[in-house]
C-alpha cells in the first residue's frame, strides 16, 4: 500500500469507496421548517431527493411525512424498495445517537422523543438517527472539503451553532452521542436564555435567529439604527452591511459575533489539534467579512503547535452534505464493506 509522510504524521491514503453491491441508502436532513429525504449510492452520490415543508412538528406527524417523502424519493430514483438497505437521519440538536432519542430538539419543540423507533415503525428498514452536523461532517470527510483529511472539524454557522468531529478517521459523538454541541458551550456565564433551555450559550449571541431577535429587542428598547428600516426578519448579511456602513448598533453586534466566534473555534483547534477546519453556515456564507476575520483570527489565538499545517476551507458539498453523510453513515451500518 502506498504511503507517504506529511509534516511528521505518517498518512495512509483512503480507498476509494465501494459500490457496495448496488444497494443504497436513504439520507434524510432533518431541520425545523423542511425535511429532504434522498437516495444516496455507496459513492455518495445523491441519485434523487423529495423535500418536504413540515406543517405539523409533532413527532408522530413529522414521521408520517418522512416516511412518505422516503418512498417517493426511491420511486423518483426508479429504485426497487429491496435494494435500499438503511434509512439514516440526521437531525438538528442533541441527539442520542445509540437510542435513536432526540433528546432536545429547539427547532422542532422536543424533548426525549424516541424518533428512531417512530420511524422503524413506518418503514421496513434500519433507521440510523444522528446529529445533523455530525452527519454533515461525515459528508463533506467521505466525498467533500474533507476528503484525505483524518481529523476534521465542521464549524457551521447558521440560525444555530454546532459542529461535527472526524477524529483519526472516525466520527466522534461522544459517550452520550452528543459531543459537538460547541453552539451550547457558555461564553456568558448566566447571560442570555438559548433555545436549549440554558443561558449564556454561544448560539444565544451569534446564531442567526438570536441575532434577528437582539436587533429586534435593541430597537424595540429605543435604540437608534439604520436596521430599523429592514423588513423583519434582519439576517446576518443586513447586520454586516449595516456595521460596514458605520451604524453603531451594528458594528457593536457584529464586532462581539467575530470575538465570540474567534475565540470559541480558537480553542476547539487548539483541544483538538485538526488538519482541517470545514466552515459552513448561513451566517458565515452571508458575511463574507466575518469569515475573513474569523479565520483571520483563530490563526492568530490558536496555540501555534496546533495551528501548524491548519486548513480552514469551505463547504463543499451545500444542501447535500447532511443527506449524503446520514446516508452513507446508514449504509455502513448494515452493508459489510462499504466503509469508505
Amino acid at each position: 500500500m502506498d504511503e507517504r509522510r506529511h509534516g511528521g504524521r505518517l498518512e495512509v491514503p483512503r480507498p476509494e469507496p465501494r459500490a457496495s453491491g448496488g444497494r443504497v441508502a436513504i439520507g434524510v436532513d432533518l431541520g425545523g421548517t423542511h425535511a429532504r429525504a434522498a437516495v444516496i449510492d455507496g459513492r455518495g452520490a445523491v441519485l434523487s431527493a423529495c423535500k418536504r415543508t413540515l406543517s405539523d412538528r409533532t413527532p408522530e406527524a413529522v414521521a408520517d411525512l418522512l416516511a412518505a417523502a422516503t418512498h417517493e424519493a426511491i420511486r423518483d430514483a426508479g429504485q426497487s424498495e429491496a435494494n435500499v438497505a438503511a434509512v439514516g437521519v440526521g437531525a438538528a440538536g442533541q441527539i442520542h445517537s445509540g437510542t435513536g432519542v432526540v433528546a432536545v430538539g429547539p427547532n422542532l419543540g422536543w424533548r426525549d422523543v424516541p424518533f428512531a423507533e417512530l420511524l422503524r415503525q413506518r418503514l421496513p428498514w434500519p433507521v440510523l438517527l444522528m446529529n445533523d452536523l455530525s452527519a454533515a461532517a461525515w459528508g463533506e470527510r467521505s466525498v467533500g472539503a474533507g476528503e484525505s483529511a483524518d481529523d476534521v472539524l465542521l464549524y457551521f454557522v447558521g440560525s444555530g451553532i454546532g459542529s461535527g468531529l472526524i477524529l483519526d478517521g472516525s466520527l466522534y459523538e461522544g459517550s452520550g452521542g452528543v459531543a459537538g454541541e460547541v453552539g451550547h458551550t457558555k461564553v456568558v456565564p448566566g447571560g442570555r436564555l438559548c433555545g436549549c433551555g440554558e443561558q449564556g450559550c454561544l448560539e444565544a449571541y451569534c446564531g442567526g435567529h438570536n441575532l434577528s431577535l437582539r436587533v429586534a429587542e435593541a430597537i424595540a428598547a429605543g435604540r437608534a439604527s439604520a436596521l430599523a428600516t429592514v423588513k423583519p426578519p434582519v439576517y446576518a448579511a443586513d447586520i454586516e452591511r449595516a456595521a460596514l456602513a458605520g451604524d453603531g448598533l451594528a458594528r457593536e453586534l457584529w464586532d462581539e459575533c467575530a470575538r465570540l466566534l474567534s475565540v470559541s473555534l480558537a480553542n476547539y483547534v487548539t483541544l483538538l489539534n485538526p488538519a482541517r477546519v470545514i466552515l459552513g453556515g448561513g451566517v458565515l456564507l452571508s458575511c463574507p467579512e466575518l469569515r475573513r476575520t474569523v479565520e483571520a483570527r483563530v490563526f492568530e489565538l490558536a496555540l501555534r503547535a496546533s495551528r501548524q499545517g491548519l486548513q480552514l476551507v469551505d463547504a463543499r458539498l451545500g444542501d447535500d452534505a447532511g443527506v449524503v453523510g446520514s446516508g452513507l453513515r446508514a449504509l455502513e451500518s448494515v452493508v459489510p464493506g462499504a466503509e469508505s
